[in-house]
């Protein structure tokens, strides 16, 4: 009975989540450059739901998990509970044998398993015109390391549109679309 009223629950976030509009997530993130001022890793103890570490810091998961909030979709606790329902097919790459909802969703190939649980994944595209503002966009950075951002509704001269994420610097909003290689392209479904 309890799993399936987690499942149940994560569901209707995810019909809320549907509900989002681009603008308003793209507004969201863009909220956070100035505030959000350095990169933090760091593994630490949050409430739940609705934790967060201190807004000054973060992760480029960070950027996307708080402009989610700000839309009623509080990805730690969705994220969570589809993990408790099906760990099996989420990355093993930490060595955990059960979930753990202070870090789970920070980690940008749960985000990415999750996203595309939802439907929400497209191709992954080299064409600038296939990216839209509120698009989510992750990243192989080499070595082993992910980044995730969120695509913005300016462009450069070229027509490229900026990203929003955090890379290092803190919340930033720069051209840096295709200076990685895209692994994964995800939108939430228009209303």
């Amino acid at each position: 009975m309890r799993v399936w009223l987690s499942m149940l629950l994560g569901c209707l976030l995810v019909l809320d989540a549907w509900a989002l509009q681009p603008e308003a997530l793209v507004t969201a993130a863009r909220e956070q450059v100035g505030v959000t001022l350095s990169y933090d890793p760091t593994y630490r103890r949050l409430s739940y739901p609705n934790g967060d570490v201190p807004l000054n810091t973060g992760v480029c998961t960070d950027v996307v998990i708080r402009a989610l909030r700000k839309q009623e979709l509080d990805l730690q606790q969705a994220v969570h509970q589809d993990m408790r329902a099906n760990f099996h097919l989420y990355p093993k790459s930490w060595g955990l044998s059960r979930p753990d909802a202070n870090i789970d969703h920070r980690r940008v190939p749960n985000l990415m398993t999750w996203f595309k649980r939802q439907g929400w994944a497209l191709p992954v595209s080299d064409n600038a015109a296939d990216y839209h503002a509120g698009d989510i966009v992750t990243w192989d950075l080499g070595r082993g390391l992910t980044h995730i951002g969120i695509v913005s509704d300016r462009r450069v001269g070229s027509g490229v549109r900026l990203v929003l994420h955090n890379i290092g610097r803190g919340t930033q909003e720069e051209d840096i679309l295709f200076s990685f290689r895209i692994t994964g392209h995800y939108r939430i479904p228009a209303t």
